[in-house]
């Protein structure tokens, strides 16, 4: 049985991110940016090698909320984000979590998003909100109030 979500809790991930998962994710977004592919164009830039692309990170976010907290059933509605510093090939991040606030009138949550490096550097940071069939409505199930809603509507539920 799953249990409801509640402001403070925290999830966390941990990866290394490595060349296979630049050259992927290079190959599966298009995003050929010689900072990402071309380690000797990347020796010219101010960063003086190769660096992750931010939105690789922006992923290991949606892992965590899709995989640990809220999990399952989680669905995007927002997410700002700040590039902090460069992730580079080989570095371990850590992708944290933590529930901010939970809407009274919607099974919706804010979520606090940031991603570390080993040194404990911020790379990432940023704010999500979802929807999240684990956040409780009034204390009830999220479902049943979304169907009581559209019950009431003209029509019925569209």
């Amino acid at each position: 049985m799953e249990r409801e979500i509640t402001v403070g809790q925290r999830a966390s991930m941990r990866r290394t991110i490595t060349e296979a998962d630049i050259v992927l994710f290079a190959a599966v977004t298009g995003d050929q940016n010689p900072m990402h592919t071309d380690e000797l164009a990347a020796q010219e830039s101010r960063f003086g090698r190769r660096i992750a692309h931010g939105m690789l990170a922006a992923g290991l976010i949606s892992a965590v909320l899709g995989m640990r907290l809220p999990g399952p059933g989680t669905v995007y509605l927002k997410q700002t984000l700040s590039f902090r510093k460069p992730i580079y090939i080989n570095d371990t991040v850590t992708t944290t979590v933590e529930v901010a606030a939970i809407r009274e009138d919607k099974p919706i949550a804010t979520l606090v998003t940031t991603v570390t490096n080993q040194d404990g550097d911020v790379v990432v940071e940023g704010e999500s909100l979802v929807y999240c069939d684990r956040c409780k409505v009034n204390g009830s199930d999220p479902h049943s109030q979304l169907s009581a809603a559209a019950q009431t509507k003209p029509g019925g539920a569209d």
